[in-house]
């Protein structure tokens, strides 16, 4: 059961911080409330100026530094690329587009499809001139070579084929 603030003991908050006690020191003292309680009915008082302790006006002593601590230098630059090189490469042309015409004998349907097969689709899958490439795959690739070099191109690749949206 936690007792309430009656006038006496708000006179006696008042008198407390005013001699420069702790919101510690003050619950204690008042008995049967918390430190966040003093702290609160100080706030919604409005009381702010208050007598310094002897020991808060004195400036702290430092503790001295150890001796054996090793400083080491940072970079200037900061964040993930800091300590990153920087490489120059060349960038190999992209080949100018051919026009990949699957041949009748290696289309394949879903139902058709193994895991030796290129499963590029092809075609819109409403219509009945829908199917998959069904070329051989490359090792670890769902797709053949021709529809992994579409499927699997660097980021910078597909950043400047975006149309662009204004």
């Amino acid at each position: 059961m936690t007792m309430g603030w009656t006038d006496e003991r708000v006179e006696l908050l008042k008198k407390l911080w005013a001699d420069g006690l702790s919101a510690s020191q003050i619950a204690a003292e008042l008995g049967g409330i918390t430190r966040n309680a003093v702290i609160g009915k100080v706030h919604r008082l409005g009381l702010s100026g208050r007598a310094k302790s002897p020991s808060s006006s004195a400036p702290r002593q430092r503790k001295p530094r150890q001796s054996h601590m090793l400083r080491v230098s940072r970079p200037a630059m900061r964040g993930n690329t800091a300590l990153a090189y920087s490489y120059d490469y060349d960038v190999e042309a992209e080949p100018a587009p051919v026009e990949n015409i699957i041949p009748m004998g290696q289309r394949r349907t879903l139902l058709e499809l193994t895991e030796e097969t290129c499963r590029w689709p092809i075609g819109d899958p409403a219509t009945q001139d829908f199917y998959f490439c069904g070329g051989k795959t490359v090792a670890g690739v769902p797709y053949c070579s021709y529809h992994s070099r579409i499927a699997y191109q660097p980021p910078t690749a597909r950043r400047d084929k975006r149309p662009f949206r204004g």
